[in-house]
């Protein structure tokens, strides 16, 4: 109990108020995330495709994908970050299993939380500073052979792969 009483007052004082992840729950939910084009480079060559939802307010990346119990296997929620920081989310709320992301400011994946466990209080932590966190379903960077060094582009820089 006091483990849990403590990780919420870490979670309530913590400078990132990301979602499926950390922050207050959202006050509107009628506002759609914009979406866009979003590739990753395989350091092989391969290029994966996926449309994701983009979280750029406070409601958008304090909901992130609580809730929701389908992810299409090309889709997810990117997490930009303005300037670079270190990121912290969890999963409380979020019953599919996710693949977190943590992306460099040079667009490289730094990190990848595989399979992140559904409604989990545990922090998952970046690491280092990161300009951007992507989620997709669980399992599905390592069955698309995505892995840390991996060039990831969205918007404009998506559409011309």
């Amino acid at each position: 109990m006091i483990r849990a009483a403590a990780l919420a007052v870490a979670v309530a004082l913590s400078p990132l108020s990301l979602a499926g992840c950390d922050g207050p729950a959202p006050t509107d939910t009628s506002a759609t995330p914009a979406v866009e084009a979003l590739t990753v480079t395989t350091t092989g060559g391969a290029v994966r495709h996926f449309v994701v939802e983009i979280a750029r307010t406070p409601d958008e990346q304090a909901r992130g994908l609580m809730f929701r119990t389908v992810l299409p296997a090309d889709h997810g929620m990117l997490f930009p970050m303005a300037p670079p920081r270190p990121a912290s989310f969890w999963m409380k709320d979020t019953p599919l299993s996710l693949d977190i992301v943590f992306i460099r400011p040079d667009r490289t994946i730094a990190a990848i939380a595989a399979d992140a466990v559904p409604y989990s209080l545990e922090p998952i932590e970046s690491g280092e500073p990161v300009a951007a966190v992507l989620e997709i379903s669980g399992g599905r960077a390592a069955a698309l052979g995505i892995a840390v060094g991996d060039h990831v582009e969205w918007g404009a820089g998506a559409a011309a792969h």
